[in-house]
């Protein structure tokens, strides 16, 4: 996501835009900062708070020209009477407060009912108003969405108060996210005013913005919010930085801008080509310019901005795109389609950079004004959630229409934040999950997909898919491959989740090591703490020579095998045990020492050994007795009781085991080796089969190695 400042220069557009476009564009953009506080009073003096609502109204109107205001005076009038005689610490009336929230919401594009709610967030908090009241009076939308961002009393939550209204407010926030715009924008205007608090609470609330109201503030898209936000946090946070970093904005913007040639220059190449655009400066952000000068070392004058061009349709930001790189000098390397691939929090653009004759690099954005309004406001952008669309609008911004209501990496808090025990650790966990900031997509066989934290591996697939019936995944296949449980998935990978049919199938220990998402590390850590002797319960496997254990005691006294008849005479003759041929294999025979023939198939790797010694070629065929002794490797996913269904599975099939062995497990697999006696070989087949089909057994193949 661009990280961008949220008051850009305005030079003039190259040609027209679309006429409802242009009206909304034209409209001054009211500085946020300035009016943060006094400028809502009015022009003169506290007692015309009425005037403020002037200011709400107009960039209501601006977003939405048919708006009923009525609500909006009427929020205002119970607001006002409500919050009469209360102070800010600031000093001023504390209406100030939610008129300063709702004109944020308002210059975003928010629409009637959130700024209403906006309006009347802190009276239920911190007046007589009661919750009911205000349903009575604005219905039950207002009434939600008023609730959802009324803190919790300390009085019956102590410590866990801070915490627990975080989990009110996302719950709330899964049903409706305008919820959460509200909370946003009373965070930034509270981090405005945080100056007349003591350094020691100003840390405090700077951390848990910097934390979870900035991570949520991405994941939402509303980045006019989050960069603001970031700002203020780095002035509290790192001071001796920000006012380096201040000094280096100041000093760059006492010279020439550079960034203003090349804009004209843009300008010109894009009147030639005939494409309508609006080509701005739009200058970075105090937290922006402190990243590129840690990444870039000493600035240049083009470091300091990005151009941003604003076109009309989808189809013109890669016109745009093309001219660019045709006339002026591309950097390819900094090319980025999300347009094609949008960002999971509803970003949408091209970033392109072309290169200046004296070296300087020019970072381009490019999009339409709709993608625009979405990158700066996000969720905000989309209106109310409960409204059907209008027809003309129903593929929303640009043609796809995100559902505002459940976002996928919201729809996995409030998954895991159900099995969170305590406060603590759903505090902490939260933390955790909104540091994830990137997200990929996986793909299931049957064409549905799974949202996921970038570095999530195949246990958190499960967990995201199954819920706590993941306990009995055994295994996964990653684009058709075998995969262990611990394999870290990649953006578009397709999973296939093994599971277990057996009851008593549990998850391991080591899975919290391969768990990434907060679902999985909950899942796996209630279940262990309600199993706690799950680790000394006894597996398929024990240690022995080799890693490898002897699976039926003493291998049982061999009986008669097959038949092979040799075409002259020769020594004895034995089936070798490193391919174990069975009829009706091709077989072909070697002398070896004390004269005796050994039978090998003749796709065994030990023939062109024999061959390459040496050893003598024996013509040989099978006779007529059918029973046959084969040995088989059966691979399967590591679980309790496995080796007792594998051994029942083939005395089913009436073989008899003459010995077996369990290898140890690695990475979650286990290979099992048996040498089988059947009565008939015509049943390998189906003993084969019968094998494959027990639960977490992957592959059953015939030995192609010597035997241990």
């Amino acid at each position: 996501m661009s990280a961008e400042a949220t008051n850009p220069a305005s030079p003039g557009p190259v040609a027209p835009s679309a006429p409802a476009v242009a009206r909304r564009k034209s409209r001054p953009r009211i500085d946020l900062r300035r009016l943060g506080r006094a400028a809502l009073l009015g022009p003169a003096v506290r007692s015309k708070l009425p005037d403020a609502i002037g200011h709400v109204a107009e960039a209501h109107r601006a977003h939405h020209p048919d708006a009923d205001l009525d609500p909006l005076r009427r929020a205002y009038l119970l607001a006002e009477t409500s919050h009469r005689g209360q102070m800010r610490k600031s000093g001023e009336p504390y209406i100030t407060h939610p008129l300063a929230v709702t004109l944020i919401l308002a210059e975003l594009g928010a629409e009637t009912t959130t700024l209403t709610a906006s309006l009347l967030h802190d009276t239920v908090e911190d007046t007589d108003v009661t919750l009911d009241q205000v349903g009575e009076e604005f219905g039950e939308e207002v009434r939600y969405l008023v609730d959802g961002v009324t803190k919790l009393e300390k009085v019956d939550y102590g410590a866990a108060a801070e915490p627990e209204t975080f989990r009110k407010m996302l719950v709330a926030t899964g049903n409706d996210v305008r919820v959460m715009s509200i909370k946003l924008a009373d965070r930034l205007h509270n981090m405005r005013t945080l100056g007349v608090m003591r350094p020691e609470k100003q840390a405090r609330i700077a951390k848990v913005t910097r934390d979870v109201l900035i991570p949520l503030a991405e994941r939402l898209g509303v980045q006019a919010l989050k960069t603001e936000l970031e700002d203020l946090v780095f002035a509290i946070l790192h001071p001796e930085e920000y006012a380096r970093t201040s000094e280096l904005i100041a000093r760059n913007a006492a010279g020439g801008d550079p960034l203003a040639e090349v804009a004209d220059e843009v300008r010109a190449v894009l009147r030639e080509a005939d494409i309508p655009a609006e080509v701005l400066i739009r200058p970075r952000h105090f937290v922006s310019v402190h990243r590129v000068s840690r990444k870039r070392g000493p600035l240049r004058g083009t470091d300091f901005g990005r151009l941003l061009v604003l076109v009309n349709e989808d189809a013109d930001c890669y016109a745009v795109l093309g001219e660019l790189h045709t006339c002026l000098t591309p950097v390819v390397s900094e090319f980025k389609d999300f347009i094609a691939v949008p960002k999971f929090n509803l970003y949408q653009s091209l970033h392109t950079a072309v290169a200046r004759p004296d070296g300087q690099v020019v970072e381009v954005l490019i999009r339409t004004h709709r993608m625009h309004q979405a990158a700066e406001a996000g969720v905000i952008a989309l209106g109310n959630p409960y409204t059907p669309p209008a027809e003309e609008q129903s593929a929303g911004l640009d043609g796809e229409r995100a559902d505002p209501t459940r976002p996928g990496w919201l729809s996995r808090l409030l998954d895991w934040q159900r099995g969170a025990p305590d406060p603590d650790t759903f505090w902490s966990t939260l933390r955790d999950d909104l540091a994830q900031d990137r997200e990929i997509t996986v793909v299931r066989p049957d064409g549905g997909t799974l949202g996921l934290p970038e570095g999530a591996t195949c246990v958190d697939a499960a967990y995201a898919q199954y819920g706590d019936d993941a306990h009995a995944c055994i295994g996964a296949r990653v684009n058709g491959r075998l995969a262990a449980l611990g394999t870290v998935l990649r953006d578009g990978d397709t999973v296939q989740l093994l599971m277990g049919q057996d009851p008593a199938s549990e998850p391991s220990r080591e899975w919290l090591e391969h768990a990434h998402t907060p679902a999985a590390r909950i899942a796996i850590q209630r279940w262990l703490a309600a199993h706690p002797g799950a680790d000394a319960r006894p597996s398929d496997t024990a240690d022995g020579p080799g890693g490898s254990r002897p699976a039926g005691g003493a291998p049982a006294a061999r009986p008669r095998g097959a038949d092979v008849l040799l075409d002259r005479p020769g020594g004895p003759v034995r089936l070798a045990g490193c391919c174990t041929p069975v009829p009706p294999d091709d077989i072909v025979g070697f002398t070896v020492r004390g004269g005796a023939v050994t039978v090998h198939r003749t796709g065994c790797s030990m023939v062109e050994d024999m061959k390459g010694r040496g050893r003598e070629e024996i013509p040989v065929r099978w006779g007529d007795t059918t029973a046959c002794r084969v040995t088989l490797v059966a691979e399967s996913f590591s679980r309790p009781h496995l080796l007792a269904d594998l051994t029942e599975a083939i005395a089913v099939e009436g073989a008899e085991i003459v010995s077996a062995t369990v290898e140890s497990p690695n990475q979650q697999r286990v290979r099992h080796t048996y040498t089988l006696q059947l009565p008939d070989a015509a049943e390998l087949p189906a003993l084969m089969r019968a094998m494959r089909d027990v639960p977490g057994v992957y592959d059953v193949s015939r030995v192609q190695a010597p035997a241990a």
